[in-house]
C-alpha cells in the first residue's frame, strides 16, 4: 500500500441540503499536500457541490473543515482565497476585451490609495505567472486572441496570483484539444512539484489514471471510496461508481420499430477553436424507437444535436429525415416543418420564455399550423390545443395564462416537450431531458417518451446519467471526444462497458 502524505485540507461529515434534495450526505474528503487529488462520480453525485463548499461558493448545511490542522469555515470565496484556496470553474470567467494582465488582476488591481493602477507591476507579475505555467503569452495580449487552452491557463494564473496552495480544477479539459491537455498536465505536474495541491474533477477515466495521485469517489451525494491511484485500475473505479443499485426499466418487452426516420452519415463538425467536436458519426433512428446517446461532458452530444437541427450548419456529412435529404443549407425552421424538433439542454436559457404564459410557451413553435388564410391565428383552435396538451401531459398549472416561470422545473420541462409535440414531429430530439428536475418528474418524462414512441415518433435523447440511459433506451449509442464509440441494443448493454466506452479517446 502506498504511504499517505500529509493532509492539507480535511472535510468531515459535510452535508448540503437544498429544497427537496440532499446533495451531500455526511461526506468525508481529504486533500493531500502536493498531490493531484482526483474526485469522480456520476452526474449528480455531488462533486461540484463539494468543491463549491471547499472554495467558499456555498456554505454547508452541516459538517466541519480543517486547513493545515486548524478549523476553518468560509462565508464567501474571498475568505477561501485568503486562506490559499482557489477554484477554476468549468465555465471560463474571463473578459475577452481585456488583456491577460488585466484579467489576472481584475477586481484586485495593484494600486496605492488614489494613485493610478500600477500597470507595469501587474504586467511584470502576469509575465512571471505565464512563465511559471510554461506559456509564451504576452501579459499585454487580449484574451480574445487566445486559444481555449491558453485561456484556461490565464484562469489558473488568476488563482496562483492569490498565492493558492490548493487549486481546484473543475472539468479543466472538457474544451481542450489533445495537445492542450498535454500542456495542462505538464503544468499540473510542475505545480505539484512546487508544493501546490491540486483537486481535479473529471469524468475521463484514462485521464484520471494518467494525472491523479489519489482518487475519491462519490455516489448519490455520499462518500464511496478513496484510494491511491497507483493501487487501483479503471475497472475498480467503474465498480465503485456504479454500485449495485438496480436499474428501472420503463420499456415493455417485444417493442417493434418501423422504417428509419433519421439517418446520419459521417457527420463531422469543427468548433470556433478549431477542435473537432463531432467526428465522423453515423447512425439511424427508426420509427417508434428510443435511441439514447450516453456520454460525458465534452463528448459532442449537444454539438451533434445542433448539426441535426441546423442551429449549426457548418458540418460535413449527410442527413435524411425519412426518405427526404436535409441539406446543411436548410434552416432550422424548415427542418421543424419537415418533422424534426428539439428539447434543448438548457431549459432556462434556450427552452422557455420565462415571463410569457404557459399557453404562449406551448404554441409559439407551431403558430404556423393554426394560421387562417396565412394571416390570422385561429384562437379557439389554439385554446383547445393548449387545453388538450396540458391534460395529455399532466402539466400542473391552475391556468394556461400563468407565467411559465411560476411552474416547477418538471412542469416547465413538460411544457417544452409539449411545444415540440405540437409541431407534429416525426423525430423528437431531447438533450438532457431530465436536467434540473426531481425524481418524480423524471419518471413522468420517461413514461411520456415511451408513450410518444408507441405513437410512432422516433426519439433520440442524450444524457450523462448511466441509469437513465439504461432505463428508457431501446438502443444505446456512446460518444466520447466527438466519436461514436459504441452502438448496442439495451438488452446487450453492460454498464461497465458503457462507462469504459465513454472514456475512450482521451
Amino acid at each position: 500500500m502506498t504511504d499517505q502524505p500529509e493532509i492539507i485540507l480535511k472535510a468531515k461529515a459535510i452535508s448540503m441540503l437544498f429544497p427537496g434534495t440532499l446533495a451531500l450526505d455526511q461526506v468525508d474528503y481529504n486533500v493531500y499536500r502536493g498531490k493531484v487529488n482526483v474526485i469522480i462520480g456520476e452526474n449528480g453525485a455531488g462533486k461540484s457541490t463539494l468543491m463549491k463548499v471547499l472554495a467558499g461558493v456555498q456554505q454547508p448545511s452541516s459538517g466541519e473543515m480543517w486547513l493545515n490542522g486548524e478549523p476553518v469555515s468560509f462565508a464567501n470565496t474571498r475568505q477561501a482565497v485568503a486562506k490559499g484556496i482557489g477554484m477554476v470553474h468549468q465555465e471560463l470567467n474571463l473578459s475577452e476585451n481585456l488583456s491577460v494582465a488585466d484579467n489576472i488582476f481584475l477586481g484586485r488591481e495593484r494600486q496605492k490609495g488614489l494613485w493610478p493602477i500600477e500597470q507595469h507591476q501587474q504586467e511584470r507579475i502576469a509575465g512571471e505567472l505565464m512563465q511559471r505555467l510554461d506559456q509564451p503569452i504576452s501579459p499585454k495580449q487580449l484574451v480574445s486572441q487566445l486559444k481555449v487552452g491558453q485561456q484556461q491557463m490565464v484562469e489558473i494564473a488568476k488563482a496562483l496570483a492569490e498565492q493558492a496552495d490548493i487549486l481546484i480544477l473543475d472539468e479543466p479539459t472538457s474544451a481542450l484539444s489533445k495537445t492542450e491537455v498535454d500542456v495542462l498536465f505538464r503544468v499540473i505536474r510542475e505545480l505539484t512539484r512546487q508544493g501546490v495541491s491540486i483537486v481535479y474533477i473529471s469524468h475521463r477515466l484514462e485521464e484520471l489514471m494518467a494525472i491523479g495521485d489519489y482518487i475519491t469517489i462519490l455516489r448519490d451525494g455520499k462518500f464511496q471510496a478513496e484510494a491511491a491511484v497507483a493501487d487501483i485500475d479503471v475497472p475498480w473505479i467503474v465498480r465503485e461508481m456504479l454500485g449495485g443499485d438496480p436499474v428501472t426499466n420503463f420499456l415493455s418487452p417485444g417493442r417493434m420499430f418501423g422504417l428509419p426516420v433519421l439517418q446520419a452519415d459521417h457527420i463531422t463538425s469543427v468548433n470556433d477553436a478549431g477542435n473537432t467536436v463531432v467526428n465522423d458519426v453515423s447512425f439511424e433512428v427508426r420509427s417508434g424507437e428510443i435511441v439514447g446517446i450516453y456520454g460525458l461532458m465534452g463528448a459532442g452530444r449537444t454539438e451533434l444535436f445542433e448539426c441535426l437541427l441546423g442551429t449549426q450548419r457548418q458540418y460535413l456529412g449527410k442527413i435524411w429525415l425519412g426518405d427526404m435529404p436535409i441539406s446543411n443549407r436548410m434552416s432550422t425552421a424548415n427542418r421543424i416543418r419537415m418533422g424534426m424538433s428539439l428539447v434543448p439542454e438548457d431549459r432556462k436559457k434556450a427552452g422557455i420564455f420565462p415571463i410569457s404564459s404557459v399557453a404562449v410557451n406551448l404554441t409559439i413553435s407551431s403558430l404556423w399550423r393554426r394560421l387562417k388564410n396565412g394571416v390570422a391565428i385561429m384562437r379557439r383552435e389554439e385554446q383547445q390545443v393548449v387545453a388538450s396538451t396540458i391534460g395529455a401531459l399532466s402539466i400542473k398549472v391552475s391556468s394556461p395564462e400563468v407565467e411559465i416561470q411560476a411552474l416547477s422545473g418538471g412542469n416547465q420541462q413538460k411544457v417544452v416537450i409539449g411545444r415540440s409535440l405540437l409541431t407534429n414531429p416525426k423525430l423528437l430530439l431531447l438533450d438532457e431531458p431530465t436536467r434540473g428536475i426531481d425524481v418524480g418528474a423524471k419518471a413522468d418524462v420517461f413514461e411520456m417518451m415511451v408513450k410518444l414512441s408507441e405513437q410512432g415518433i422516433g426519439i433520440l435523447f442524450s444524457t450523462s446519467d448511466l441509469k437513465e440511459i439504461m432505463a428508457v433506451s431501446d438502443r444505446i449509442l456512446v460518444m466520447s471526444n466527438g466519436k461514436l464509440t459504441a452502438n448496442v441494443a439495451r438488452e446487450a448493454a453492460v454498464e461497465a462497458a458503457l462507462v469504459s466506452a465513454s472514456a475512450k479517446g482521451f
